[in-house]
């Protein structure tokens, strides 16, 4: 008998050595395949924002737009995509940042946040916090307000969550994992 999953957490999968040796992938894919455990994710995602005042819900590529749009749903907002570069047709502004093994570009269109419009930025992992740092300055480029920050998995020991803290924007992740 299978013990059932009772946190977000149980439903992440741990992949060793992918995409590179010595690195643990942390799968959410396993998550997002069981329709209780996706709707705990983004229940468990939403929640300290029921109630803000958010205009627009900004998910990263890729995961992010799953996530991002469940919760933008939920919260009944817009939904903003930040994609890696040359994906988004029309005007973008562009911003480059480090991976924790590369360095890459994320685009978000010039009109998609309004000046002062508040936004929340999801995505399912936060390791050190590049693409989320990269997000907030796209946002803030644009005029808006960073309300906050959530994600699925913080990977503690990669440092991204004192990375956004500083940026002052509150961390919300619902799993840590130690190590890469």
């Amino acid at each position: 008998m299978t013990r059932p999953h009772k946190t977000v957490r149980d439903y992440i999968r741990s992949i060793v050595d992918f995409p590179h040796e010595g690195i643990v992938f942390r799968d959410v894919t396993t998550l997002f395949a069981d329709a209780r455990g996706f709707r705990m994710a983004v229940d468990q995602l939403l929640s300290p924002y029921a109630g803000v005042d958010i205009d627009k819900v900004v998910g990263l590529e890729a995961r992010g737009f799953i996530l991002g749009g469940a919760v933008a749903h939920q919260l009944s907002t817009g939904f903003v995509p930040i994609r890696k570069k040359g994906k988004l047709p029309g005007t973008v502004i562009s911003q480059a940042y480090a991976l924790e093994y590369g360095e890459a570009v994320m685009e978000i269109h010039d009109d998609a946040i309004r000046p002062g419009e508040r936004v929340l930025i999801v995505d399912d992992l936060l390791a050190t916090g590049g693409t989320a740092s990269a997000a907030i300055g796209l946002c803030r480029r644009l005029g808006a307000e960073v309300v906050g920050a959530a994600f699925v998995i913080d990977l503690p020991d990669l440092g991204g969550r004192p990375l956004i803290e500083a940026l002052g924007v509150e961390v919300h992740a619902l799993c840590e994992f130690e190590g890469v």
